[in-house]
């Protein structure tokens, strides 16, 4: 009975999980006009697409059947939590020139891939740069989630059109230096990211052009867009619990 019960259990997680074609999606043009396709997984899970290369952040089998996703031409992973670092998903993913790139205590987990750090950057073709900036807590007592100099924020420069997907962090003093940030995705999931003041404040700190709350879990993250109303900031809510 009980493995009865456990195989029906199985299925109807599984049977939630939505295919590569079932996401919503929305695509940004590049300097020389090209489009980047932004697919929007769930929680801090991402696919990004420019001219048939595909780009995943933090892929996790619990947001996605990954096996019905193209194989990656690159995998970053932001830090070493469940919910954002997962083997499965990764090797899923993987095909022999796919790079595994990862901040350093997710490298030694998974024992494979390359390691990025805070202030490095790799160019991942000739139209591609990827930056590794800080991602940590600073509230007092929430400091164990993500110690600083541990974890990695991204910003994708593709063509000119620069992505920054922060991580897991909070409204850092770091974020002040971010330059021309077309899209931006910030973590909303107290205590363990930011608040939303705190995500109004981050924005605010280098306004991107387009922002998307992400990673919010349960938080109602439309007092975001209502409290940036005024900033030139374009807020768009998409399905990123």
């Amino acid at each position: 009975m009980k493995t009865r019960l456990l195989f029906l259990t199985v299925t109807l997680f599984f049977t939630h999980l939505l295919s590569a074609g079932d996401y919503e999606k929305d695509s940004f043009r590049t300097n020389s006009g090209k489009e980047v396709t932004i697919t929007f997984i769930k929680h801090g899970s991402l696919m990004l697409t420019y001219e048939d290369r595909h780009i995943q952040v933090d892929p996790v089998t619990m947001f996605a059947d990954y096996n019905t996703f193209p194989k990656a031409d690159f995998i970053l992973v932001t830090h070493e939590h469940g919910d954002h670092l997962d083997g499965k998903a990764i090797d899923a993913l993987t095909r022999e020139h796919t790079r595994l790139i990862l901040n350093p205590s997710s490298r030694e987990i998974l024992g494979k891939g390359e390691e990025i750090r805070n202030g490095e950057r790799l160019k991942l073709t000739d139209a591609i740069t990827l930056d590794a900036v800080p991602a940590y807590n600073t509230t007092p007592g929430r400091e164990q989630y993500h110690p600083r100099h541990r974890d990695n924020g991204y910003i994708l420069t593709i063509d000119g059109l620069r992505i920054y997907i922060a991580g897991d962090t909070e409204d850092i003093p770091e974020m002040s230096a971010l330059k021309d940030i077309d899209i931006a995705f910030l973590p909303v999931n107290q205590p363990y990211t930011m608040t939303v003041e705190q995500a109004v404040r981050a924005a605010k700190l280098f306004s991107p052009k387009v922002l998307y709350p992400y990673h919010f879990g349960e938080t109602d993250v439309k007092p975001i867009k209502e409290q940036l109303r005024d900033s030139g900031i374009e807020v768009r809510i998409r399905k990123m619990e």
